[in-house]
């Protein structure tokens, strides 16, 4: 029991590691996440084919990470999304830096049409905090039809289903 002890403190101090004050993921962002996001419906496959045959279909947000340095985004491979998806690189980071958290509301902005009820999903690739990250960010910008998608790419090419090229919405110097 005492060794049990001991060890709680440090377990407690690891979690607080992986996570920033207000909740979101800052750390070992490809690990299992939950089952659930506050202020998303999480959502498996066969509901997302479902949801995107609904009219108007929900916007489909890739919210994986891709290196940027001076001033543009690094692709060091060929990346690929679910087809239609706006790739918005870095959003789902646990610190956003002001430029980061500014592309994201203006791209927000821009695919609702300022409709903070319009469905979203977002995703990334399996077991991927950042996508976990980007609904809770959204819901607390009071965005209201989140679904979150954990499956992400993996999952979507895992069921058979086709994958495009990606590419990432430019930043821009404004931003």
């Amino acid at each position: 029991m005492l060794l049990l002890s001991l060890c709680f403190p440090i377990s407690l101090a690891w979690a607080g590691a992986l996570f920033s004050p207000d909740g979101y993921r800052i750390d070992r962002y490809r690990s299992p996440t939950p089952d659930r996001v506050d202020g998303g419906r999480t959502v498996d496959t066969a509901t997302l084919q479902t949801l995107l045959q609904q009219n108007p279909p929900p916007v489909l947000l890739n919210v994986q990470a891709l290196d940027w340095r001076e001033g543009i985004f690094i692709e060091q491979h060929p990346y690929h999304q679910i087809p239609g998806s706006h790739w918005l690189p870095n959003v789902g980071k646990g610190r956003l830096e002001p430029r980061w958290e500014r592309y994201f509301r203006s791209h927000l902005e821009a695919v609702t049409g300022g409709d903070f009820g319009a469905p979203l999903v977002f995703y990334c690739r399996a077991d991927c905090w950042m996508s976990w990250n980007a609904v809770r960010r959204a819901a607390r910008w009071g965005y209201s039809g989140l679904y979150w998608y954990p499956q992400g790419t993996d999952g979507w090419r895992e069921s058979g289903l086709p994958l495009e090229a990606a590419h990432p919405v430019p930043l821009s110097q404004t931003q």
